[in-house]
C-alpha cells in the first residue's frame, strides 16, 4: 500500500511561476514600454497610466502552461472564457462535406473569451490537422450568434488516429483585429497543443462528434487545454504539462 504521506514515485513538487508572454505578443510589449520610458521625458503625467497600459497588454499575450488530459475520447477546451452557448446547429458551409465534418448538425459549444482571458487557443484533440481555413468578414461582438457566420474566422479540423474528426473556429470579435495561427494542414499536434490566438476579445466554437456529450454548463468558466469540453462515455483521464 502506497504511503499517505509521500508522493507517488516519479512525482515532483509543483510551484507556482509567473506565466511566459507568448512570443507573438512580446513586440507590443516593448512598444508600450518604450513609449511608457520616452513618456517620462515629454509628458510626464501620463508616464503611470502607460506603465499600466504596458502590464495590460503582457498579462493579455500571457501564455501559461497548463496540464492536459490525456486518454481516449475526450474532448478540451481550446480557448479560456466563458461557455455561452450549447446548441445543435447547421454546420458552417466551410466544414461541411465528406472531407470535412459532413452533413449532418452537430452541438457546438461556443467558449467566449473577454480582454482578460489568456487568448492563446489550443487544439481539442491529438491528431492531425486536416484543413485550415480562414474566412475575412466583419468584427461584430463575438458573443452574438450571427458571428459564427459574419465575422473574420478561422476553422481547423482534426482528425485523430482512428479517423474521429473534430472541427472548431477562431472567431474575431468586436475588438479583435487579427487571428493569428501557428500550425497550418499536414501538422501533427498533440492534445492541448498551442495551435494560434486571437487578439483583444473574441469566441472559439467547438463541434462535437456523434457520441460525445458535453461536460460543461452555460455559464461555466473553461480553461483552455484542461477542461474537458466533452467526452465519449468510459473514458478517464491523466494529466500531462504543456
Amino acid at each position: 500500500m502506497a504511503s499517505l504521506d509521500k508522493p507517488p514515485v516519479g512525482t515532483t513538487t509543483a510551484r507556482w511561476r509567473f506565466p511566459d508572454i507568448h512570443p507573438e505578443g512580446r513586440k507590443y510589449v516593448l512598444i508600450a514600454g518604450a513609449i511608457a520610458f520616452l513618456s517620462l521625458f515629454v509628458w510626464d503625467f501620463i508616464t503611470w497610466p502607460l506603465v499600466f497600459l504596458t502590464v495590460g497588454v503582457a498579462a493579455f499575450f500571457r501564455d501559461p502552461v497548463r496540464v492536459t488530459p490525456q486518454g481516449e475520447g475526450l474532448i478540451v477546451s481550446p480557448a479560456d472564457g466563458l461557455i455561452t452557448m450549447i446548441e445543435r446547429v447547421p454546420l458552417p458551409p466551410e466544414l461541411r462535406g465528406p472531407q470535412a465534418l459532413g452533413e449532418a448538425r452537430m452541438v457546438r459549444v461556443s467558449v467566449f473569451m473577454s480582454v482578460f482571458d489568456v487568448h492563446v487557443n489550443r487544439t481539442p484533440i491529438a491528431g492531425t490537422i486536416r484543413h485550415v481555413i480562414y474566412i475575412s468578414g466583419k468584427f461584430m461582438n463575438a458573443d452574438f450568434d450571427k458571428a459564427s457566420d459574419e465575422n473574420e474566422r478561422q476553422h481547423f479540423v482534426v482528425e485523430d488516429r482512428a479517423g474521429l474528426r473534430v472541427g472548431f473556429t477562431q472567431i474575431a470579435g468586436l475588438i479583435a483585429r487579427r487571428i493569428v495561427a501557428f500550425t497550418k494542414a499536414g501538422d501533427m499536434v498533440v492534445a492541448g497543443q498551442r495551435i494560434g490566438l486571437i487578439r483583444f476579445g473574441s469566441r472559439v466554437d467547438v463541434f462535437l462528434p456523434e457520441g460525445y456529450a458535453a461536460e460543461v454548463a452555460l455559464g461555466q468558466r473553461a480553461i483552455a487545454g484542461e477542461t474537458i469540453l466533452a467526452r465519449r462515455s468510459g473514458t478517464q483521464a491523466v494529466g500531462v504539462a504543456q
